[in-house]
């Protein structure tokens, strides 16, 4: 094998994903020349097939979290400090997979970017994505972390009260691992992200790409600080109250204190600010456009996946160039399709499922 074959092999084996384009520029040689040295290394067998990308298809990119989600669901009224009758349910979840995974039962193309152990659970996920055509190939599997799990219990109206998450592996999402898919992510129609990645790959992710639409999903109040000082990067945002709070460091108490939080993101660089308001319903902010949409209480059976079904809606109206409105209607009859079910995705979840809700009643309270 010759020095130059060498050098090549070396920066496939950084990223199989590598273009022959990118491989000349890197080399200073020719594409021509690439193409050379490459059907050369077929022939010597080092090289078994093709890995480039080809942008045929459109799709989007989600980075962020998968687990397995482990649920308590008591049968009558929950008890603390002490042990509940009920059920337990086990499924594959986390912020980025259940978004990815929604997106995808939209109708849209789904890559998946995350991390997972090289375990019987994360042998599953890889396994169930491609049952819902999401693409999670690009993952990382751990031999060092297992696979994350969210231990959560909910109350007898189907919210959470405690939860514990060992997501360890997401560690290994890091700036390197990322440069490594830079094609991919690169040539997507967006990126969604979450926070449960590095604070140092939510920057270099945002940094690097800087022509990418960021879409981000606060995850908690917790996880939420490691943007604060990236807003401006970013296209749009999803928090609820009590993380918008901690981003703006404004009191929400009131609607002349909500819109200085949704004036502040603005004036950060955020181009879209979408703020959950609980039973209230959602703030919607953009430089031409401010309201709120009030809608009525929703059955609540499982309310882990609202806000994944949620952004799920955002990506779906962005990419159909939907008005303010009417994006905030699909996406929280999205979300409300999501309470419905004991799942954290909804099996239900469609299109045409969603439109079937937004012809229910709901308010639109305009801002000005």
């Amino acid at each position: 094998m010759t020095n130059r074959e060498q050098e090549i092999i070396e920066l496939i084996r950084k990223n199989p994903m590598i273009t022959q384009n990118e491989l000349s520029e890197m080399l200073s040689i020719t594409r021509s020349s690439v193409a050379v040295h490459i059907t050369n290394l077929m022939k010597k067998g080092v090289i078994k097939g093709k890995c480039y990308i080809l942008n045929d298809e459109p799709y989007v990119c989600v980075v962020g979290g998968a687990n397995v989600d482990i649920q308590g669901f008591p049968g009558e009224r929950l008890v603390m400090n002490d042990s509940n009758p009920g059920a337990v349910k086990i499924s594959f979840g986390g912020v980025g997979r259940n978004i990815a995974e929604n997106i995808s039962r939209l109708g849209i193309q789904t890559k998946l970017i995350t991390a997972v152990g090289n375990d019987d659970y994360g042998r599953g996920l890889l396994e169930a994505a491609g049952k819902c055509g999401m693409d999670m190939k690009h993952s990382l599997v751990s031999d060092e972390y297992p696979t994350p799990i969210y231990l959560s219990i909910l109350d007898e109206e189907g919210d959470m009260k405690v939860a514990i998450s060992q997501m360890n592996v997401l560690e290994k999402v890091t700036p390197e691992f990322i440069e490594n898919r830079r094609q991919l992510i690169k040539r997507a129609q967006l990126c969604v992200i979450d926070t449960n990645l590095p604070e140092k790959t939510l920057a270099f992710l945002t940094q690097e790409f800087p022509e990418m639409d960021f879409y981000l999903d606060t995850v908690s109040t917790a996880k939420a600080v490691k943007v604060k000082n990236i807003l401006g990067r970013l296209h749009t945002i999803k928090p609820n109250r009590l993380e918008a709070e901690k981003l703006s460091d404004i009191k929400i108490t009131d609607e002349d204190s909500l819109r200085r939080s949704g004036e502040f993101f603005l004036k950060q660089g955020v181009r879209r600010v979408v703020i959950s308001l609980g039973s209230r319903g959602t703030y919607y902010r953009d430089r031409e456009t401010e309201f709120i949409l009030e809608t009525e209480k929703a059955r609540v059976v499982n309310a882990t996946g609202a806000g994944d079904a949620f952004m799920a809606g955002l990506v779906y109206t962005s990419l159909n160039g939907m008005a303010p409105v009417e994006t905030i209607r699909f996406s929280a009859a999205a979300s409300k399709l999501a309470l419905s079910h004991e799942n954290t995705i909804n099996p239900d979840m469609s299109v045409e499922n969603i439109n079937k809700i937004m012809e229910e009643n709901d308010h639109v309270k305009r801002l000005s």
